[in-house]
């Protein structure tokens, strides 16, 4: 018996009016896989994870996630069911601290898993988990910064940490090094074999 893909689409397709972004795309990816989607600019690349994270609709195909047919869930029950999306273009609370920004991520988490199982400290466990999120992305010594003062790389980095605040199974980064310098591209490497 096969075992079960993670996540797999099946003839998936989007259009926007006469221009075909997405083509009969058959795509799957096993837990622990890390997977890049390589293409000049206007191949279809943000289409294709915007599908996958159902930030848009296919025009035909399928979405499976885990053995279940997810192409009709809105893109907020996607992240309830352990789908986390980072834009292509850094999308932070540039008003809020480091901390608040993960917080805001592991609050939602700690929240959904009350509503399962009710109990709990629910304070406790999202400081514990804006903590241990900010430090596997090297930012805990940045917890109190206003995230609109970092750095690009650090924000970038801060993104990836709200994504992992919510506990997701399937990790989707739009384009995360654009902007990092070569420096940074490495330790992002190496960021992302640790965090599978």
């Amino acid at each position: 018996m096969a075992a079960m893909k993670l996540v797999e689409t099946k003839n998936l397709s989007r259009s926007f009016g006469g221009l075909q972004a997405v083509n009969g795309v058959d795509f799957s990816m096993e837990k622990g896989e890390i997977r890049a989607i390589i293409g000049p600019n206007g191949a279809g690349k943000t289409t294709f994870v915007s599908l996958l994270s159902g930030r848009i609709d296919p025009t035909a195909g399928s979405i499976w996630f885990r053995g279940e047919n997810i192409t009709a869930m809105p893109a907020w029950q996607r992240v309830r069911h352990g789908i986390a999306y980072t834009f292509q273009i850094t999308s932070i609370y540039p008003s809020l601290t480091a901390y608040e920004n993960v917080a805001i991520g592991a609050q939602t988490r700690v929240q959904h898993k009350q509503a399962r199982r009710g109990g709990g400290d629910v304070t406790g466990q999202i400081d514990e988990i804006t903590h241990y999120c900010l430090g596997r992305v090297g930012l805990d010594r940045k917890a109190s910064v206003t995230a609109g003062e970092m750095a690009y790389g650090h924000q970038r980095l801060l993104e990836i940490a709200m994504g992992l605040a919510l506990d997701p199974s399937l990790l989707i980064l739009d384009e995360p090094t654009q902007g990092l310098s070569d420096g940074e591209i490495v330790e992002f490497e190496h960021l992302v074999k640790q965090i599978r």
